[in-house]
């Protein structure tokens, strides 16, 4: 996370910022220790990761939480900035949800998207992030931070099985691009991350 902090850095603050599809709120967290003067508002559809969000981030008073997916969105104020981080790929109809989230940025407006397009290797993805854990917080901290984190552990296996039967989007770079432009988006920048499983684009509306 610390690239998307280092993103933040580099943009103006926004007057209004969506998260689309936030889970348990870990990038609004940091969205909103950025520009604690922003608005900003939490879209999830899931209520129990929605109920995770506003325990984690009740500390934040200037965070509006909507309890909806991205196509049932009743939008009335257009975004500065919109993040959307591992939810695109679940979504129905990906390509008409790109354009969602065109519609609902105002013009130069950034779109700050991350998105799991290729077929999930857990052991591999496991094996990295023990590894990764282990160097930092040495054999004891890894073990229980892997203990606590199982049940990430087991929806990873779950996306791993609806993406082989077709019922997740998955994409090459090439094609995610590809999406992305004929959304009417002009892409600032792009590049796999979380160990080439996903992508990375920030990107705004074309003039």
């Amino acid at each position: 996370m610390s690239g998307f902090e280092t993103f933040l850095s580099s943009v103006q603050e926004p007057r209004l910022v969506y998260d689309i599809g936030g889970g348990t709120g870990n990038y609004t967290a940091i969205a909103a220790k950025a520009f604690p003067k922003s608005a900003i508002r939490f879209i999830e559809p899931d209520p129990g990761m929605m109920g995770l969000a506003k325990r984690k981030l009740a500390g934040h008073k200037n965070i509006e939480f909507q309890n909806v997916s991205l196509e049932k969105l009743s939008v009335v104020d257009k975004a500065d900035l919109i993040v959307c981080v591992h939810a695109l790929y679940a979504m129905p109809n990906p390509a008409q949800r790109l354009k969602d989230l065109h519609d609902l940025l105002r013009p130069g407006g950034v779109l700050y998207l991350v998105d799991l397009g290729r077929y999930m290797a857990v052991s591999d993805w496991r094996r990295y992030l023990f590894l990764s854990i282990l160097k930092a917080q040495g054999p004891i901290g890894a073990l229980k931070i892997f203990w606590r984190g199982r049940e990430i552990a087991k929806q990873n296996a779950a996306i791993y099985e609806s993406q082989k039967k077709g019922e997740y989007w998955t994409h090459t770079e090439e094609e995610f691009a590809v999406a992305v432009k004929k959304a009417g988006f002009e892409i600032l920048k792009q590049q796999p991350v979380y160990r080439g499983y996903s992508d990375l684009v920030v990107c705004r509306p074309k003039p």
